[in-house]
């Protein structure tokens, strides 16, 4: 409240590169990089420390060094030098690590080196892009500003991110080799200081830089209203909350969505899901449909009320406005978010898994309309018109969020770029197509499920596809966010083409569409949660590829939370993928050794009518393991655990067994994979989900209740083992345990059981299990405050749950010619 009132008073925001949103302002000036300038060339700084041209310098940035961590020679590539910032006087360094003085001009140092080695930080980056110099950087926990930081990097070329066990454990070199083959291509101004003191300078003589004056009262309202979506509902698009439109009369002012204002001169169009007549489908009481239909309502108000202005609306909702030709008919369809209960990343490798679709979902509309009667935006018009062929199919895509999200709100295409010659591209094309601009990435999501469609059921899109897009489940928590797009936005448009996909099969290509259009290397259930899941059940499936076992009650007296640790998590980061990559490594080195334990038994005249010790069968059905879950735990422990070396190097491994038969990850061979704990992972996480579905239904006890927590628990720190562990999650395990554990709760009835790390890990949301009842929910909320209390930052809780996009359905829907006036 405090932040929000300061904000009430400022009269516009001065807002750097790699800006963080902050949707309060409604007046922002965008600056080029502050930046340091350094004070001596590349060749003086070099010749002064006694360093050749041709050696090449890593720079270590980090303000201070973590206490106790000794460098090693070993770190660095053969003929590397390091120069070291923030060193204490006591600490002792080899060779080819240099201590700089404290009182060192930094961005001189920065500028000789050939990369550098740090913390990421708006001043470490802003002097990498500027001095074009690859910056490796290491991820920091609870900085709001990372991510939009990260992205900046990214799109000009100039960063590579190290895990943290990587720098703490010394195996620097390949990211050091990838960064220096980097070529960083900021060609933007570094002169942002004097241009914020020329704006400050004119601001404090009288001349007027606001654009809109707005009340202190009124800014005051937009900040908390805004920063409550913010934080509680990212990408959601919802009215402000019931709490504020209740003191309207108190304020004197007018209340409404902050998505849709009008000017105080503007006339108020009602609009709600009656304006719409509804041809097929159900709402099945669902708010958040209801909310998405009215806002749709409001986009043809805006329309037909010709008052909407750049001033008063965003990009996003001035370009959905125009997306619909309101005369055709509109297909719109629903997915949820998931919550991993048991199994996570055991799903590629064949486990049991026990998934519940949440409250928080996506909504996708889509219009198929003929090219001649889209209404396409003036860009995509003039690119057309370039082209001389008349009409052709455009898709056009709006995205709401996208101020939330630091990336583009709309994105368009014309139909036939999806071609290559008489056939559809390849994937791989289609990943380099949307990875070519960051801002845009996002589209890969949703356009790539067109191209999917194309390349796997042959369809062909001969009309011009319109396509909105609004989710309400948070990106990077951990639940699933990119597979609820995915399902809604394949299920429209399957609507709306009359492609009858059963949610099983939608399921199966929506994950084609993450890992082979997007480039993600997840397994399939999250987009199977997402369209077979049912509200208030588990979805019970074995990840082979996708079978679905079932659906298992919750029982009355058990509840899941999620809580959101602020972390972001990325099922495409280095972490996840060189955890899956350790995983299918150990599946192919049990498959060898039981291969060679076959060969050595046949050899020694043992028949398959006979049986030894290891028996003949079971290493038959071991030599061909399809799926790593497929192998007992006893079995592993019996035979296998001694033959798996608890890490390995790439090139070693692939010159011993060729491939780790992964289609959708490629081993690095500099890199040195964990291979022991990501093999134990799946195999123990399968037979803990078989023991969690059976207790479910076992009898109602708090013997039953802490049974489940524990295998929680088991599961959160098999997770660390991997090194796909968080701080943020580990704080709340711990906090869940402390609540488990306190005297009160021993003294009295539990409410909270275990805890555990879910989905892909390294941060996102931890999924807690407890007693259904007012003091477990008592004991969340708890849980919460003293989380921010730590951190500074307030969690997300996800309870409740919601239908799968198969249960769902489809809304087809028309706007009805004549609309009520009130």
């Amino acid at each position: 409240m405090q932040i929000a009132e300061d904000y009430s008073h400022c009269e516009f925001l001065i807002r750097l590169p790699g800006y963080c949103p902050m949707p309060a302002f409604r007046d922002a000036f965008d600056v080029p990089l502050v930046v340091r300038r350094f004070h001596k060339s590349r060749e003086e700084v070099r010749r002064e420390l006694g360093i050749s041209e041709d050696v090449k310098i890593v720079i270590l940035n980090f303000g201070g060094q973590p206490a106790g961590w000794s460098l090693k020679k070993e770190y660095l590539p053969d003929g590397w030098l390091c120069l070291v910032c923030g060193a204490s006087d006591t600490m002792d360094l080899p060779s080819n690590f240099i201590k700089l003085p404290k009182d060192v001009y930094t961005p001189d140092l920065i500028a000789a080196s050939d990369c550098m080695l740090g913390k990421i930080g708006y001043g470490t980056c802003s002097e990498a892009l500027a001095y074009k110099i690859p910056f490796v950087f290491v991820r920091r926990d609870y900085f709001n500003e990372e991510p939009f930081l990260r992205n900046m990097l990214e799109f000009y070329q100039a960063g590579v991110e190290m895990i943290r066990r990587d720098l703490l454990t010394g195996h620097w070199r390949p990211y050091l080799e990838r960064a220096i083959s980097l070529n960083p291509c900021y060609e933007g101004g570094i002169n942002g200081g004097e241009v914020a003191a020329r704006i400050l300078q004119d601001t404090a003589s009288g001349k007027n830089y606001t654009s809109d004056k707005l009340s202190g009262a009124r800014r005051l309202r937009d900040a908390i209203v805004l920063g409550y979506q913010l934080q509680r509902v990212p990408g959601r698009d919802l009215s402000i909350p019931d709490w504020y439109a209740n003191a309207e009369n108190e304020l004197v002012l007018r209340t409404g969505s902050p998505t849709a204002e009008m000017s105080d001169d503007s006339f108020h169009m009602p609009s709600s899901p009656e304006d719409f007549e509804i041809l097929h489908g159900d709402f099945m009481g669902l708010s958040d449909t209801i909310n998405f239909l009215k806002s749709l309502s409001e986009l043809d108000a805006i329309l037909d009320s010709g008052k909407s202005t750049e001033k008063h609306q965003r990009r996003e909702r001035k370009a959905a406005a125009g997306l619909f030709n309101w005369k055709e008919d509109i297909f719109v369809a629903r997915a949820p978010g998931r919550l991993d209960v048991m199994g996570g990343i055991a799903d590629y490798s064949g486990s049991l898994v026990l998934q519940m679709p949440i409250r928080e979902a996506c909504h996708v509309a889509v219009q198929k309309i003929h090219p001649s009667k889209q209404r396409l935006w003036k860009h995509a018009q003039a690119r057309q018109n370039a082209k001389g062929q008349g009409p052709t199919p455009v898709l056009q895509i709006v995205s709401y969020g996208s101020e939330l999200s630091n990336r583009g709100p709309t994105f368009d295409m014309d139909l036939s770029d999806f071609m290559d010659g008489e056939q559809p591209m390849s994937y791989e094309k289609a990943k380099s197509f949307f990875a070519c601009d960051p801002s845009q990435r996002w589209a890969a999501y949703i356009a790539g499920t067109i191209l999917v469609l194309m390349k796997e059921l042959g369809v062909r899109f001969e009309n011009s596809i319109s396509l909105l897009v609004s989710s309400a489940v948070p990106e990077g928590k951990g639940v699933s966010s990119s597979a609820a797009v995915e399902v809604a936005t394949m299920s429209a448009i399957a609507a709306a083409h009359g492609l009858n996909i059963n949610p099983r099969d939608l399921a199966l290509l929506c994950q084609k569409v993450e890992n082979h259009v997007v480039g993600a290397p997840c397994g399939v259930m999250d987009q199977m949660t997402s369209a077979c899941g049912e509200a208030n059940k588990l979805l019970a499936m074995v990840c082979q590829p996708a079978e679905v076992l079932g659906l298992v009650d919750i029982p009355n007296h058990i509840r899941f939370w999620g809580i959101d640790s602020g972390i972001r998590h990325s099922v495409g980061g280095a972490d996840y993928g060189s955890v899956r990559i350790g995983a299918f490594m150990g599946r192919k080195i049990i498959k060898s050794v039981a291969s060679e334990l076959l060969s050595k038994s046949f050899a020694n005249g043992v028949t398959s009518d006979d049986l030894e010790e290891d028996g003949v069968e079971l290493l038959e059905t071991e030599a061909s393991l399809d799926y790593l879950c497929n192998l007992s735990p006893h079995r592993y422990e019996a035979l296998y655990v001694k033959q798996l070396p608890e890490t390995v190097l790439g090139e070693k491994f692939l010159d011993k067994y060729k491939d780790h038969n992964d289609p959708v990850t490629v081993i690095d061979k500099k890199r040195n994979y964990g291979l022991r704990a990501a093999t134990r992972h799946p195999i123990y996480e399968n037979f803990r989900g078989k023991a969690f579905k059976a207790l479910l239904t076992s009898a109602t006890s708090d013997e039953q209740l802490s049974a489940l927590g524990e295998l929680m628990y088991q599961c959160h720190y098999s997770y660390s083992a991997c090194g796909i562990g968080s701080d943020g999650t580990d704080r709340l395990v711990q906090l869940v345990q402390e609540m488990q554990h306190n005297k009160k709760s021993r003294s009295s009835e539990g409410t909270l059981y275990g805890a555990k790390i879910t989905g892909g890990g390294s941060g996102g949301t931890v999924c807690v299990v407890g007693r259904n009842c007012l003091k477990s929910s008592e004991q969340i909320l708890q849980i919460q405050q003293r989380y921010k209390d730590a951190t500074g930052y307030l969690p997300i809780i996800f309870e409740g749950s919601s239908p799968g996009a198969g249960k769902f359905g489809h809304l087809r829907i028309r706007r009805r010619l004549q609309r009520k006036q009130n």
